[in-house]
């Protein structure tokens, strides 16, 4: 009964994910199989405007690394005053960090509704509808780890979810992207219990991230080098300072001893004849 309330608010949404896999199927005439696949590309391209958005952020964000570094260091020790500080500069430079994560919130619903459409698929389905994907996949309704085949998908969702983390991790520390890579295959055993259909969506899904952080690299501005001109300023001059010393002493010092010289002979061969 608690779950009652869930399933109610997600009913609508249930019935809209529902009412788009039996257009695609029966319209279109696609497999179930495919009809996911055509739907989850549906949801993506629905929320091209949050990724978008997404994109922005993630160019701010780069752009304003540097900054953000220096406040760090500068209250690495103060986690109140780091926040306050933190804060006040997004607000200040018009940086939304949450942007970054509203594609990947907009599409949990989506997921949840696909799930409960799965759970009830045989129920609303001729006892000999076709659940197969790709001739390995008998059945898309089934749970992943029910044929060897689930587990060929669940390594390709594995794979697919470091790449799409690896793409939009941008603007992530190290050991932040570390955790985000590692997270899918420490969770893997929990969606193995999942409809294969489910995991079917999260791989294209996926893909489809890793396509668009492709992209995101090209557009995503790289940091300017400002470090290589600053330390070079010094080290010019340095060297050019004993290149003006030098011409002066060298000759100053080659002179001297060949004045007293040169008189001294002379007068020596003009004194020989009168003796």
């Amino acid at each position: 009964m608690s779950s009652l309330p869930l399933f109610s608010i997600l009913q609508p949404l249930e019935d809209a994910v529902r009412w788009l896999l039996d257009r695609f199927h029966y319209n279109l005439h696609l497999p179930w199989a495919w009809a996911i696949v055509a739907t989850t590309i549906l949801v993506r391209i629905l929320l091209v405007p949050l990724t978008v958005r997404q994109i922005h952020s993630m160019q701010a964000m780069q752009r304003h690394l540097p900054a953000l570094k220096e406040i760090q260091r500068k209250y690495k020790g103060d986690r109140t005053k780091l926040n306050e500080e933190t804060m006040k500069f997004y607000k200040e430079n018009n940086v939304n960090p949450a942007a970054s994560c509203l594609p990947m919130v907009a599409q949990l619903p989506v997921f949840f509704s696909l799930y409960l459409v799965l759970k009830h698929f045989n129920k609303n389905l001729p006892a000999n509808a076709d659940l197969s994907w790709l001739h390995i996949v008998p059945s898309i309704a089934a749970k992943a780890d029910s044929h060897w085949s689930g587990y060929i998908l669940l390594a390709i969702y594995a794979g697919s979810q470091v790449l799409s983390t690896f793409f939009m991790s941008a603007t992530m520390d190290k050991t932040q992207r570390r955790v985000m890579m590692v997270m899918p295959l420490v969770f893997i055993s929990v969606i193995a219990h999942f409809p294969t259909g489910l995991v079917l969506y999260w791989v294209t899904t996926n893909l489809w991230t890793v396509g668009q952080g492709v992209v995101t690299r090209r557009l995503v501005p790289k940091p300017a080098p400002g470090a290589k001109p600053v330390a070079s300023g010094p080290k010019r001059s340095s060297r050019t300072a004993p290149a003006e010393v030098a011409p002066a002493v060298v000759p100053a010092a080659k002179q001297t001893p060949a004045a007293p010289q040169v008189p001294r002979r002379v007068r020596r061969k003009k004194s020989g004849p009168k003796r």
